[in-house]
């Protein structure tokens, strides 16, 4: 499979930091899986800063990008740096906010607990000397996502909304330069989708993070996007929602008649059944 060649403009694919390294570099990176090519000569820089959605059909590479930044899946050629280091499993450089999930509802474990072991991680006992900055840290964190008062209570007994905005002040809590977002729209109805979304754009550009946030609905995250990645079948696209999204952009993406339109503020993709799929997620939740 060739790879996509007339990817996005050096100045839209490679932005300019104003002398800082930028949070996540990649080089020449390529992911295949044998002779399955998913992305190839994948030129990226994200800003601290900036929210990147990353965008495209199941199968498509989007989740794996993430595990590259995690240091869980080595590229299969190229280069790729977080916060201008070499990645590395556990870096405490990066947050990361999985999919919604259910949690059992006799789970006991409280708001407070959830949020701390994004400090630290699965290692229980913190020293008497850390435990007073730890729970300041952590209730900073639950209060930035006005969950101060899910501190307390069983994970069990929140609702899916509540439970993603404990994850968000998880991954936020130590303060990371990459917060990696692994469709955590999932399951949500449309207003905790809006606000999880907000909380995630709001947190990162105070503290200036950047946000790779993989979803399959452009729609809760349009207003708050800076940039598009979009993969498909071993092709991508780099630019601004106004550049990708389009009936031009996607047609040649996907090699077929592809039609964006904007209704009532949303943006509408039809065309083959992998992009109607794609982009029905969250439609009519």
């Amino acid at each position: 499979m060739e790879p996509s060649t007339d990817t996005a403009a050096p100045d839209r694919s490679i932005p300019a930091t104003s002398g800082r390294d930028p949070a996540v570099r990649l080089r020449e990176a390529s992911l295949a899986y044998g002779s399955r090519v998913l992305w190839d000569r994948l030129d990226l820089d994200v800003r601290p800063g900036e929210f990147l959605a990353v965008l495209g059909p199941n199968g498509s590479g989007k989740t794996s990008l993430l595990r590259v930044l995690l240091g869980l899946q080595p590229l299969s050629g190229g280069e790729v740096r977080v916060a201008g280091e070499p990645v590395r499993r556990g870096s405490s450089r990066i947050g990361y906010i999985p999919q919604q999930r259910s949690v059992d509802p006799t789970l006991t474990v409280r708001g407070s607990d959830l949020v701390g072991l994004g400090l630290d991680g699965h290692h229980w006992g913190v020293g008497f000397r850390r435990r007073k900055e730890r729970k300041q840290r952590v209730e900073q964190a639950l209060r930035s996502v006005e969950a101060a008062e899910y501190a307390r209570m069983p994970l069990g007994l929140l609702s899916g909304g509540e439970q993603q905005r404990l994850r968000v002040a998880q991954a936020l809590v130590g303060e990371p330069d990459v917060l990696l977002c692994d469709e955590p729209l999932l399951s949500l109805d449309i207003a905790h989708q809006r606000n999880v979304s907000r909380l995630i754009a709001r947190q990162a550009k105070e503290t200036d993070a950047a946000v790779l946030f993989v979803t399959h609905e452009i729609n809760p995250v349009l207003p708050l996007v800076d940039r598009i990645l979009y993969l498909v079948d071993g092709r991508f696209r780099i630019g601004t929602p106004d550049e990708v999204m389009t009936s031009a952009t996607l047609s040649e993406l996907y090699r077929s008649d592809v039609e964006v339109a904007r209704v009532g503020g949303r943006l509408v993709v039809t065309g083959t059944d992998e992009v109607d799929h794609h982009h029905c997620a969250g439609e009519t939740s």
